[in-house]
């Protein structure tokens, strides 16, 4: 399991992006795989999403990334302290400069939902399904609303 704190700015979200994807090399899900780049857009976006819309001044946000090879998933969590929860994953408009992350979340995940957190705020979390190669990843079903917290992986 990996599990950090970072500062809510733009800088925090992408270390939080760079230090996902060398855990996942660590756990043999090498860069550039499609593993790889599936669960670090996952992770990408979910920052950013807590950077920009969870963020309270002076509060952080939390990466947990959890990987069960048995299962072939990785799990990300994305904690804020933001109390505002996400809404549906909708198709933003073609011409929209923003709001497609929920959507591309949907997209490659296996399932993803949001939990209440102990403490002030939520968190947004997302499972990739991956074959136990590391190839590419599998899509599974659509959003649930059920959280499973990391330690049932």
């Amino acid at each position: 399991m990996f599990v950090q704190r970072f500062s809510a700015t733009r800088r925090g979200a992408r270390l939080a992006r760079r230090l996902a994807t060398h855990r996942l090399d660590q756990w043999h899900l090498p860069y550039g795989s499609p593993a790889s780049d599936t669960v670090t857009l996952v992770v990408a976006e979910l920052a950013a999403n807590a950077v920009l819309h969870g963020r309270v001044p002076g509060r952080d946000f939390e990466l947990r990334l959890a990987y069960d090879r048995t299962a072939g998933l990785v799990r990300v969590e994305v904690s804020d302290t933001h109390p505002d929860h996400p809404g549906p994953a909708l198709r933003p408009p073609a011409d929209a400069d923003s709001g497609r992350g929920l959507f591309l979340v949907e997209a490659v995940a296996a399932r993803w939902g949001v939990a209440e957190r102990t403490g002030p705020g939520k968190t947004v979390w997302a499972e990739c399904a991956i074959f136990a190669d590391g190839g590419p990843p599998v899509r599974r079903s659509a959003r649930s609303e059920v959280p499973r917290p990391v330690g049932e992986l």
